[in-house]
């Protein structure tokens, strides 16, 4: 039987991390606070050293090595955050750290990794198959590896959060934040449950990704078979078996987001909460928005990182906008003849609404004699907005098609 991390372990740690880490803000959310109609506050670990709260684990794992451990030098496996947290601490200690990345990993979060002083390689599609080549490095090499969520001074080391949280809003009734592993949301709730029994934790995973549901029904940890989503820091194909035992026992729920869920929610957070935050930080926000949870507030959800691509946030932005209905793409169908664009873009403008790019196209077989097809990019004011532009070009006649990834 796994045993789990106790409250004991989770202070000791922070005694540990003093001075290493920061304590992170608690910011309070009003477009949240008035969705959900009571107090709703962001825990912005986006904001901690490394850009995530990975450090804190990773710092608690390391300064515990002995003297010969930190000669062997540490290894890990991380799509970004674990690796940087890992660089980070193993720099603070004197080891040499060496990180496995999928080889579609950000490369802001390489070159940040090695800028923290360890060499990277790029092997694997994913965290899973990065973590069997780092596993295969530590048995040829004696590298210590340091597990990015199933060790017990990892967990008690992201459990600090927790701590912080309830002296923040001694007041909270429900923490959300996201899962991957289960490093995080395992340590929360350690300290959660011990000090606060009566606070509901919540964990949440994006769909393409989720191995937590299946496997808590099932009783054990589970494999998926395939995994894919825009937030890669959580993009893990199955549960530890440290972590699925403190979250199948301490953890109220684990629930789902949709990638336009977290769209929206990251859209959000940047425009109003004026948070840069990267995808798999914003799924707790994301749950909250999209309703997939009932919850008590005061409310904590936790912004668990903030390391985004920035290609990734120009897509997430416009992918965010269209599911918010302020960015539309449509299809125009109309006579070839002189003038007609000219009128097409007149009325858009009468109704206030912007053209972002327009693509003009007469050769499409689909096409009939004298027909022309314009494909536009309009920014509207919202659903209502882009419903009623939709239906007055109907009204005048043209045929008009909303393209499937609006």
């Amino acid at each position: 039987m796994t045993e789990l991390v106790s409250l004991d372990d989770v202070r000791a740690a922070r005694e540990l991390i003093a001075g290493v880490t920061r304590t992170t803000p608690l910011e309070p959310s009003r477009p949240l606070s008035a969705a959900l109609g009571g107090p709703t506050w962001l825990k912005c670990e986006n904001l901690q050293r490394a850009g995530s709260y990975k450090v804190r684990g990773a710092y608690v794992r390391i300064s515990r090595l002995s003297t010969a451990e930190r000669e062997r030098g540490v290894v890990a496996a991380s799509a970004g955050n674990h690796a940087q947290g890992v660089a980070l601490a193993a720099g603070l200690v004197g080891a040499r750290a060496t990180v496995f990345m999928p080889v579609n990993a950000p490369l802001p979060k390489v070159a940040a990794t090695k800028g923290y002083g360890a060499q990277v390689e790029l092997v694997g599609a994913n965290v899973d198959e990065s973590l069997i080549a780092a596993q295969a490095y530590a048995e040829r090499t004696g590298a210590v590896l340091i597990h990015p969520f199933d060790h017990q001074d990892v967990i008690a080391g992201q459990g600090t959060v927790a701590l912080e949280i309830l002296e923040q809003c001694p007041e909270m009734k429900t923490i959300v934040t996201g899962v991957g592993g289960g490093g995080l949301i395992s340590g929360m709730a350690v300290a959660v449950k011990a000090l606060r029994p009566d606070v509901r934790v919540i964990g949440v995973q994006a769909a393409g990704a989720a191995a937590f549901p299946p496997s808590l029904k099932a009783g054990e940890p589970l494999r998926l078979p395939a995994f894919a989503t825009i937030a890669d820091g959580i993009a893990v194909g199955r549960p530890g078996e440290i972590t699925f035992a403190h979250v199948s026992k301490l953890v109220d729920e684990v629930v789902t987001v949709t990638e336009e869920d977290i769209s929206r929610a990251l859209l959000m957070l940047l425009e109003r909460g004026k948070q840069v935050v990267e995808p798999a930080g914003a799924v707790g926000v994301a749950a909250l928005l999209a309703g997939v949870v009932e919850v008590q507030t005061p409310v904590v959800a936790v912004l668990s990182g903030g390391n985004i691509d920035p290609l990734l946030m120009l897509r997430v932005i416009e992918h965010g906008l269209a599911a918010a209905g302020r960015y539309l793409r449509i299809t125009v169908r109309c006579s070839d003849r002189p003038g007609q664009l000219a009128s097409l873009l007149s009325e858009i403008a009468e109704h206030r609404a912007n053209v972002v790019d327009v693509v003009h196209q007469r050769a499409n077989p689909r096409l009939g004699l004298g027909e022309v097809e314009v494909a536009l990019s309009v920014e509207t004011r919202g659903v209502e907005h882009s419903v009623k532009l939709i239906g007055a070009l109907r009204d005048s006649g043209y045929q008009v098609t909303i393209a499937p990834e609006a």
